[in-house]
Protein backbone atom coordinates (compact mmCIF):
# COMPACT_ATOMS: atom_id res chain seq x y z
CA UNK A 1 0.00 0.00 0.00
CA UNK A 2 1.23 3.36 -0.91
CA UNK A 3 1.90 5.96 1.86
CA UNK A 4 0.72 9.81 1.31
CA UNK A 5 3.40 11.29 0.95
CA UNK A 6 4.98 8.71 -2.15
CA UNK A 7 4.02 11.25 -4.28
CA UNK A 8 5.20 14.42 -2.72
CA UNK A 9 8.23 16.40 -3.99
CA UNK A 10 10.01 17.65 -1.08
CA UNK A 11 11.87 20.86 -1.15
CA UNK A 12 13.98 21.96 1.56
CA UNK A 13 13.86 25.56 0.76
CA UNK A 14 10.01 25.70 1.09
CA UNK A 15 8.95 26.70 4.75
CA UNK A 16 6.48 23.79 4.71
CA UNK A 17 8.52 21.23 3.74
CA UNK A 18 9.04 18.30 6.46
CA UNK A 19 12.99 17.75 5.61
CA UNK A 20 13.64 20.87 6.92
CA UNK A 21 13.65 19.53 10.46
CA UNK A 22 15.52 16.82 9.52
CA UNK A 23 18.31 18.54 7.72
CA UNK A 24 18.60 20.37 10.72
CA UNK A 25 18.72 17.69 13.41
CA UNK A 26 21.60 16.11 10.81
CA UNK A 27 23.15 19.20 10.29
CA UNK A 28 23.52 20.68 13.69
CA UNK A 29 26.86 20.56 15.32
CA UNK A 30 25.46 17.46 17.82
CA UNK A 31 23.55 15.96 14.99
CA UNK A 32 26.71 15.82 12.40
CA UNK A 33 29.30 14.62 15.31
CA UNK A 34 27.01 11.72 16.81
CA UNK A 35 26.33 10.41 12.95
CA UNK A 36 30.18 10.87 12.25
CA UNK A 37 31.21 9.04 15.23
CA UNK A 38 28.12 5.76 14.95
CA UNK A 39 29.37 5.62 11.57
CA UNK A 40 32.22 3.73 13.11
CA UNK A 41 30.28 1.40 14.41
CA UNK A 42 27.96 0.90 17.39
CA UNK A 43 27.99 2.72 20.53
CA UNK A 44 26.46 2.67 24.51
CA UNK A 45 25.45 5.83 25.85
CA UNK A 46 28.63 6.80 27.49
CA UNK A 47 31.05 5.59 24.94
CA UNK A 48 28.86 7.78 22.49
CA UNK A 49 29.42 10.63 24.85
CA UNK A 50 32.95 10.42 25.29
CA UNK A 51 33.25 10.09 21.27
CA UNK A 52 31.56 13.32 20.82
CA UNK A 53 33.62 14.95 23.26
CA UNK A 54 32.05 18.39 24.34
CA UNK A 55 28.18 17.02 24.14
CA UNK A 56 26.45 17.20 27.33
CA UNK A 57 24.01 13.64 28.50
CA UNK A 58 21.03 15.87 27.60
CA UNK A 59 21.85 16.87 24.69
CA UNK A 60 23.30 13.72 23.34
CA UNK A 61 19.98 12.46 24.59
CA UNK A 62 18.11 15.04 22.59
CA UNK A 63 20.03 14.44 19.68
CA UNK A 64 19.81 10.91 19.66
CA UNK A 65 16.01 10.26 20.10
CA UNK A 66 16.07 13.12 17.19
CA UNK A 67 18.23 10.67 14.71
CA UNK A 68 16.21 7.92 16.00
CA UNK A 69 12.69 9.73 14.82
CA UNK A 70 14.31 10.53 11.91
CA UNK A 71 15.38 6.80 11.05
CA UNK A 72 18.72 7.48 11.04
CA UNK A 73 19.91 6.09 14.51
CA UNK A 74 18.36 2.10 15.77
CA UNK A 75 18.43 2.39 19.62
CA UNK A 76 18.48 -1.07 20.97
CA UNK A 77 18.22 -1.98 24.49
CA UNK A 78 18.91 -5.22 25.90
CA UNK A 79 17.27 -6.77 28.60
CA UNK A 80 20.43 -7.17 30.68
CA UNK A 81 21.35 -6.05 34.43
CA UNK A 82 22.29 -3.25 34.54
CA UNK A 83 20.11 -1.89 31.64
CA UNK A 84 22.44 -1.64 28.60
CA UNK A 85 21.61 0.49 25.45
CA UNK A 86 23.37 0.50 22.59
CA UNK A 87 23.09 2.90 19.19
CA UNK A 88 23.81 2.26 15.68
CA UNK A 89 23.07 3.64 12.13
CA UNK A 90 20.35 2.73 10.30
CA UNK A 91 21.39 1.70 5.99
CA UNK A 92 19.70 5.43 5.67
CA UNK A 93 21.73 6.72 8.64
CA UNK A 94 24.49 5.50 7.37
CA UNK A 95 24.10 6.92 3.56
CA UNK A 96 23.76 10.50 5.50
CA UNK A 97 26.41 9.96 7.82
CA UNK A 98 28.79 8.95 4.56
CA UNK A 99 28.21 12.06 2.98
CA UNK A 100 28.26 14.08 6.16
CA UNK A 101 32.09 13.10 6.65
CA UNK A 102 33.13 13.66 2.71
CA UNK A 103 32.23 17.41 3.69
CA UNK A 104 34.06 17.20 7.38
CA UNK A 105 36.77 15.70 5.73
CA UNK A 106 36.76 18.85 2.97
CA UNK A 107 36.68 21.22 6.47
CA UNK A 108 39.56 19.40 7.89
CA UNK A 109 41.53 19.20 5.33
CA UNK A 110 41.09 23.11 4.41
CA UNK A 111 41.30 24.28 7.76
CA UNK A 112 44.73 25.88 7.20
CA UNK A 113 42.97 28.13 4.53
CA UNK A 114 40.15 29.17 6.94
CA UNK A 115 42.26 30.00 9.37
CA UNK A 116 43.81 32.52 6.97
CA UNK A 117 40.32 33.42 5.55
CA UNK A 118 39.29 34.07 8.94
CA UNK A 119 42.73 36.06 10.22
CA UNK A 120 42.07 38.26 6.85
CA UNK A 121 39.05 38.94 7.95
CA UNK A 122 39.22 40.10 11.42
CA UNK A 123 42.71 42.21 10.64
CA UNK A 124 40.52 43.94 8.04
CA UNK A 125 37.59 45.00 10.34
CA UNK A 126 39.82 46.12 13.53
CA UNK A 127 40.70 42.46 14.79
CA UNK A 128 38.05 40.65 16.58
Amino acid sequence: MASDTDSLAFDVFSRQCPSRSTLEDVTGRWGALTLGALYEGGFRFNELRRRVDGVSEKMLAQTLHALERDGLVLREAQPVNPPRVDYELTPLGREVAGQLLALIRVVEDRMDEVLSARARYDEARGGR
